[in-house]
């Protein structure tokens, strides 16, 4: 057994150690619960074909899959029946990060698997912000890709070529990343609201031979115009042969040489031939935020995706056929393609494209109710939000199916978990989940086996040998320090595009520890076996020597009627760094002494004194990515007088002149 692996055992069995600090979970499945999941039902078959003795309990399970890690993967390849051939050999180099390869024998094809299902069960069901509303069935879904696919064949794509959508969240963006997943070509996607550098950032870099796009969108009750957007976009990616644009808002486009999506297939295709493709070959192409420049571009790979997908669909949510699975997500955030592969178990997938907000703060409690949604996934600002503006669902609608709330985007506030439970639901887990674009899916998440406690991520993942790592490498339970990954994993990325010597790929995760991966999360394990972040570690601050993550402060400061979001960041003074908090108030509301003394004293009483901020300042808006993060960095950045040199990954880069030169931050 390796060091590595001790040192996770050695966090296992910690914890195990010191069950009697142990928090009042604020809920927990029934036994019938418990017994009933696929994640019981697996560890069961684990059992029984290893020769092994669990007890129900997750974390030596974990520590098993850990240990025992090509056992693992190579079980659930066979217990969920992956489509294709597995090979003999499960994995080569397997102590090497980055250099492990999986399943070296293995092929399969990705569109093979999501579309296993071919009846009359709903597959899809889509719903704009105006209540439209559309429904396929697996069979028609079938059919569908079939048509894309030999049109897009006839285009001549084939294996490892690039397809592009700029699309929203709807029925056709997955029929498009279906035919073309089913040809073995790569898929790479943004949302329409992405501006023309934003997209050009991105597609430039892949050379995309085909571009879907639609003539505009909705969104808060406004449409919008694309065309002019997607001829500027056009003009200069010279890679694309064609242009198919979906009517998705109805509107008289004026965008040139564009193909009709009703046009763009051949009626008379049946059948789907999928091509077979190597387990590490190329399936998704993916981007950074792109906030310090020009985006990365991350490949992720066919079967490496696909079973880390299957394993948190299946065994850490608990899907199945009877489910209906839904993520407010649009397609430039990794969420889209988690959401998709739900497919793979059968489940109904509700899409929603739009303002979540629109046309009332209830729509989204409407949409759960009316499509029975039972797994509701969502961003951490979006409940904040919603708490903000007084709703409780609980009090107001029906909510019986559902059974399961996910969030994910940035750290949910233990304050948020009171309000679910309290104006929500009572009975359901609520699941705070972690990862991120680097490995389109989690480090940490949820589990229907196990208690949820107040602020915390359930679990580390399946497989997975997550940890967290002090400032000397040395692994640390309850204390904060950086999160890592101490083995191989399959959903590992392949690499970089256009990083044809991996230095960028080794610097961006495998700098810092040899041989470990480093995700930049300020992260603690805790003694409950769960996990908490506490934000960015490259956004920590560091008053005095003592580190501090973001969240921590951000989530007294929601604690504060008054304050609608904010933002802090370190500002280097008097060789130090002192905290400056920006704060978006609600409408009227002006920053006082008094409401500066509140904010403080808030922080002072639930914190400590260190994450109290220097300085209180007022902002009318915050800037964010286009998923939705704020961005700490770029504000540090301008309140310094630096470059932020790719505004174009935000949704609002006009918010960043709140905080140049603000006269507050010299004295």
């Amino acid at each position: 057994m390796t060091d590595k692996a001790n040192s996770s055992l050695l966090t296992q069995s910690t914890s195990k150690n010191t069950l009697q600090n142990k928090s009042q979970p604020m809920w927990k499945p029934s036994e019938e619960q418990r017994e009933r999941t696929q994640m019981m039902a697996f560890m069961r078959t684990v059992e029984s074909k290893y020769q092994q003795r669990f007890g129900g309990d997750y974390e030596q399970f974990h520590a098993w899959s850990v240990q025992q890690k090509e056992q693992f993967w190579s079980l659930l390849w066979d217990e969920f029946a992956v489509i294709g051939e597995k090979g003999e050999r499960v994995l080569i180099d397997g102590e090497k990060m980055p250099g492990a390869s999986w399943f070296p024998d293995a092929q399969l094809n990705f569109a093979e698997n999501l579309l296993r299902y071919r009846d009359a069960q709903a597959a899809l069901v889509f719903t704009n912000e105006h209540g439209a509303r559309t429904e396929i069935s697996y069979a028609e879904l079938y059919q569908a890709t079939a048509e894309l696919a030999a049109k897009l064949q006839q285009q001549g794509v084939q294996a490892g070529d690039r397809v592009a959508g700029m699309l929203p969240n709807c029925i056709e963006t997955i029929v498009a990343m279906l035919a073309t997943t089913s040809l073995g070509a790569v898929w790479s996607s943004c949302s329409p609201d992405f501006g023309v550098q934003g997209v050009l950032d991105r597609f430039g870099q892949v050379e995309p031979k085909v571009m879907f796009t639609v003539d505009g969108y909705f969104y808060n009750g406004k449409t919008i115009d694309v065309s002019d957007k997607v001829n500027a976009i056009k003009a200069q990616l010279p890679s694309v042969a064609a242009l198919v644009v979906i009517p998705f808002a109805g509107l008289q486009h004026s965008i040139n040489d564009a193909q009709a999506w009703a046009d763009y297939r051949d009626s008379s295709a049946r059948e789907i031939t999928f091509v077979p493709r190597k387990f590490n070959d190329p399936l998704y192409i993916m981007f950074s935020s792109g906030t310090t420049g020009v985006p990365k571009c991350i490949v992720h790979g066919i079967g490496g995706t696909l079973l880390q997908h299957i394993k948190e669909h299946a065994l850490h949510t608990d899907l199945r056929r009877e489910d209906t699975l839904f993520y407010f997500t649009t397609c430039g955030w990794m969420m889209w393609n988690w959401l998709v592969s739900g497919l793979a178990v059968g489940a109904r997938l509700a899409l929603f494209d739009g303002s979540p907000f629109y046309p009332t703060p209830a729509a989204m409690a409407d949409l759960i109710d009316k499509e029975g949604i039972t797994v509701f996934g969502t961003s951490a600002k979006y409940l904040a939000a919603l708490e903000k503006a007084g709703e409780k669902p609980r009090e107001s609608h029906n909510l019986s199916t559902l059974r399961a709330i996910l969030t994910t985007g940035s750290v949910l506030a233990p304050e948020s978990f009171d309000y679910v439970y309290r104006d929500i639901k009572t009975d359901l887990c609520l699941s705070s989940i972690s990862g991120g674009t680097d490995i389109v899916s989690c480090f940490a998440l949820g589990n229907p086996i196990l208690p949820v406690y107040r602020g915390q991520l359930q679990c580390r993942g399946l497989g997975l040998a997550v940890n967290v790592y002090n400032d000397s490498g040395k692994p640390v339970l309850g204390e904060k320090g950086e999160l890592v990954c101490e083995q191989s994993f399959p959903c590992m990325p392949i690499g970089f595009w256009n990083d044809s010597d991996g230095s960028r790929y080794h610097s961006a995760y495998f700098a810092r520890f040899e041989n470990i991966w480093a995700h930049g999360d300020y992260a603690e394990l805790t003694h409950e076996g769960g996990v908490v972040i506490y934000g960015r570690s490259d956004a920590v601050l560091n008053p005095g020597g003592v580190r501090i993550g973001t969240a921590e402060i951000y989530r007294q400061v929601e604690k504060v009627d008054a304050v609608l979001e904010s933002i802090a960041v370190g500002q280097s003074w008097q060789d130090d760094e002192r905290i400056v908090l920006f704060v978006k108030l609600r409408e009227g509301i002006e920053l006082t002494d008094a409401l500066r003394n509140e904010i403080k004293q808030t922080i002072r009483a639930n914190a400590t004194p260190r994450h109290v901020p220097s300085v209180i300042l007022q902002t009318a808006d915050i800037p964010r990515t286009i998923s939705g993060k704020i961005v700490e960095l770029a504000v540090r950045q301008v309140i310094h007088g630096e470059i932020v040199k790719n505004t174009d990954a935000l949704a609002n880069p006009e918010a960043l002149e709140l905080f140049k030169n603000r006269a507050e931050l010299n004295r």
